[in-house]
């Protein structure tokens, strides 16, 4: 168990790191394109360190929500607390409008390649402007309300979000926090800085912090449920399953621009937006960069990757979620977690 003294001395450092991980996370890519990238969306980039300096040095503040940042907070500590787990850095979140994040892909694959922290007050006219200038470029541009924000400390979170998705955002951003110092949300550490590219550990640190936040989330929203209210839902009841309709769009568009038909992804990508709509999923633009954002979440429809079926198996094969855990954020990449998986059959 930590000591109060251990605890401070965790939040210092940690206050520390992701100062570090702000200052450079994020960057727009390499070569032209990427200067290109930067220089297009300059008027709307986020100043990061002034942002999270004012963040780090402001009160924690409070919202409209039925539950304070406070209480919020002290119940996913003691909900971690329950699972064997320490809240090392201690739990600590802000209800506020997180960056935007602009989130670029080549035309011709779907691929996580650049990315960029812009300002949270954009409007719809602003973000649609700088993708279309991104795309003049020959990329496929997507600009991203997220819903929290791990980079900062106390970490930020969207105060629009219903009040489930409030506890598990603030769950999964202090997920992030906890996992920078293993080795496995270190290596996502020098990828955010761009000292290592590896795809492969931003998708299992994406999700293995996901997975944290469904199962704290879950026994932390269990006591709000009753002064939650209502949940708004404009979707129609009529059976429509959108996992199962993202993933087989998610496999076609990888089809067609396997086989060179990038116009013909495009033309049916926005055919499928119009579908979605339909069924009450508003999606306000289905392309490259979509699929590129959705992907590095394995448990997302929207992901070609194996690597959350691998995660659920060991999962379910593991005692506790601390095990499951402790397991997983000592890798260092796919390879690790497919020799476990592997491991279990044996």
């Amino acid at each position: 168990m930590f000591n109060r003294s251990a605890l401070r001395i965790s939040t210092f450092y940690v206050s520390l790191v992701l100062l570090i991980l702000a200052a450079g996370c994020l960057p727009a890519g390499d070569g032209d394109s990427g200067s290109e990238i930067r220089r297009v969306a300059g008027p709307y980039v986020l100043n990061v360190p002034a942002w999270e300096m004012q963040n780090t040095l402001s009160p924690v503040g409070s919202a409209p929500q039925p539950v304070t940042p406070a209480v919020l907070d002290a119940d996913i500590e003691r909900a971690l607390a329950q699972q064997g787990i320490a809240a090392a850095p201690p739990v600590r979140s802000r209800l506020e409008q997180p960056p935007l994040l602009l989130v670029v892909s080549p035309r011709e694959r779907i691929m996580y390649s650049d990315r960029l922290l812009l300002q949270p007050g954009m409007n719809i006219s602003q973000i649609e402007e700088l993708e279309n200038r991104i795309e003049e470029m020959g990329l496929s541009a997507l600009v991203v309300k997220i819903g929290g924000f791990g980079a900062a400390y106390p970490a930020v979170v969207s105060p629009s979000l219903p009040l489930k998705n409030i506890v598990e955002a603030s769950v999964e951003e202090w997920a992030h926090q906890y996992l920078a110092f293993k080795p496995l949300g270190f290596l996502y550490l020098l990828d955010c800085l761009g000292l290592a590219q590896d795809p492969g550990v931003i998708t299992m640190n994406e999700t293995l912090a996901g997975m944290i936040a469904d199962e704290v989330g879950s026994i932390v929203y269990s006591h709000y449920s009753d002064i939650a209210g209502p949940q708004q839902n404009s979707r129609q009841d009529d059976g429509f399953d959108f996992a199962a309709e993202m993933r087989l769009t998610r496999r076609h568009v990888d089809e067609l621009l396997a086989a060179g038909e990038v116009e013909q992804a495009e033309g049916y990508m926005s055919m499928r937006r119009v579908y979605f709509e339909a069924h009450g999923y508003p999606i306000r633009k289905l392309n490259q960069a979509y699929f590129a954002f959705h992907g590095i979440y394995g448990q997302d429809p929207g992901s070609a990757s194996p690597i959350y079926g691998q995660m659920a198996m060991l999962r379910e094969a593991s005692g506790s979620l601390s095990e499951f855990v402790d397991r997983v954020s000592v890798m260092t990449g796919p390879d690790g977690l497919q020799e476990a998986v592997n491991s279990l059959s044996r």
